[in-house]
């Protein structure tokens, strides 16, 4: 996903936790279908991961672009 021009950048740090996670599920359900954005976390953000497939089931694509050991990029498409 290299030069991908993504609609949305969270970087998930900067929030205030307990509004984290509804904070980055808002935004990826204010993209258009086809439609990307960029998630960066200063830890795995797996928990996230298995929200979005319970409440985003067939929803989303979810693509590691950097894991770790300091920085997490996730790109998160809507489908």
């Amino acid at each position: 996903m290299k030069n991908q021009e993504f609609a949305a950048k969270i970087y998930a740090p900067e929030i205030e936790p307990k509004i984290r996670h509804p904070r980055i599920l808002d935004t990826f359900d204010e993209l258009a279908s086809g439609q990307v954005m960029e998630l960066i976390n200063d830890h795995d953000p797996r928990p996230l991961r298995y929200q979005f497939m319970v409440e985003r089931e067939n929803q989303f694509e979810w693509e590691y672009l950097e894991e770790g050991p300091e920085q997490w990029r996730v790109a998160i498409s809507k489908k």
